[in-house]
Parts: structure tokens; sequence; C-alpha cells
């Protein structure tokens, strides 16, 4: 009898020891599970914030506004050196595409400022060639604005329903490709030797900074501006 109640009692105990056992396993798993799911739910709450289009349209916008206050810039010593090189022409043209592109940055500024967002100090970094390095660059710079980054920009902007972005960003968008091709006739016309022939006057939306060679509509063609409040470019000069 004392022996049968000795085996109840080890094998209570060590049911017991059992359950404990397991009961710890089970929570410890519990812990881990959790653990990861914490993990798991934050990581995914960092990629849902670095994927959110109100966020990438600002970090767009200073993209832009950055990349448009170079280009003022950098078309501007374009013009000079066109002028320098004899080609009077290529440096209006040079000088029509740079204020156009200050229209851009200063629509992308207002749109940024609206946001909340503050305005840095751009410092322009670009290199000055030959001329017609110059246009293959400028060819190049606008081919890729036209054809990724503002259609890019555009769509994120789209996705965060920011209307003033959109407006912003598509007038620039559609600029652009004109400045392109603008460009690819000026860089055929001077390997022809020809870019005597270019246009000697344009004009420029002051609100989209859509530009026209040689003669304009009575309004402009994207922001349906009164062509009276054109701006007209006919000298290269830095203060015309």
């Amino acid at each position: 009898m004392k022996k049968s109640i000795l085996v109840f009692l080890v094998a209570a105990f060590s049911l017991t020891t059992l359950f404990q056992s397991c009961n710890e396993k089970i929570e410890k798993k519990t812990d881990s599970s959790e653990i990861a799911e914490a993990e798991a739910s934050s990581n995914s709450t960092i990629d849902e914030k670095s994927q959110d289009p109100q966020q990438l349209t600002i970090t767009n916008m200073h993209d832009a506004y950055k990349g448009e206050t170079t280009a003022h810039f950098k078309y501007a010593a374009y013009s000079k050196k066109a002028a320098e090189e004899g080609h009077p022409e290529i440096a209006l043209l040079f000088k029509a595409a740079s204020g156009a592109e200050l229209i851009h940055a200063n629509n992308h500024k207002v749109v940024l400022l609206r946001m909340g967002e503050s305005i840095p100090e751009i410092t322009p970094e670009f290199s000055v060639n030959t001329t017609a390095e110059n246009l293959k660059e400028a060819i190049e710079g606008e081919s890729y604005e036209f054809n990724t980054m503002y259609p890019n920009f555009i769509k994120d902007a789209n996705a965060a329903g920011n209307y003033m972005a959109q407006i912003s960003l598509t007038y620039a968008y559609k600029v652009e490709q004109k400045h392109r091709d603008f460009y690819i006739e000026a860089l055929k016309a001077l390997e022809a030797g020809t870019d005597n022939t270019l246009a000697t006057v344009y004009y420029l939306c002051p609100t989209c900074g859509n530009t026209y060679a040689t003669v304009a509509p009575a309004r402009c063609e994207i922001s349906m501006t009164d062509s009276k409040l054109f701006i007209k470019v006919t000298s290269s000069s830095p203060t015309s």
C-alpha cells in the first residue's frame, strides 16, 4: 500500500513537471510570436511611411525645385558661352529657357511653402563646355525630366491628391518637352552651320513657363494665360 502511494506521488510529480515544462514552452513560443508579429507590424508601418504619397510628393517637389533652380543658372551660363563663341541665336534660346526654368522653380517653391516646407538655399553645380556639348547635355537633361522624372512625380502627386503639386509638375513636364525639341533643332543647325537661321525672339508664359519661338498664340496652350502677359525675350544680355 505504501509502495502504491509512493508510485502515485512520483507519477503525479512527474506529470506536474511535464505540464509546467510544456506551459513554459508554449508561453515562450507565444512571446516569440508576439514579438515577431510586433516587429513585422513595425516594419510594415515603416514601409508604409516610406511609401506615403504625400511624403514622396514633398521629397519630389524639393528635388524638382533644386533641379529647376540649377537649370535656370546653368542655361544662363550656357547662354553666355554661346554668345562668346559667336552663336547669338543659340544664346537667345538658352536665355529664354533659363527664364522658363525660373518660372518652374518659383511655381514649385509656392507649392512647397503651401505644404509648410522651408526653402533651402540652392548651390547650383554644373560645368560649362562648348556650345555643342552644352546643347547635348541640355537635350539629355530635358529628355530625362520629360520621359522619367516628371511623369513619376506627377503620379505620386496624383496618389497624394495634391492638386497644387499636380499643376506645378504638369506645367514643367509639358514645357520641358518643348525645350528638348528646341535644343535638338539648335544642335542640328549648329552642326550644319545654319544656326543663324534660328529664332530671334521668344515668348514666355509667366504662369507655366511655356516657351514660343518667333510667334505666340492668343493664349498659352498649357495654362490659357493671355498672351498680352507673355514675357518677350529678344536679347541674350543678362540684364534684358
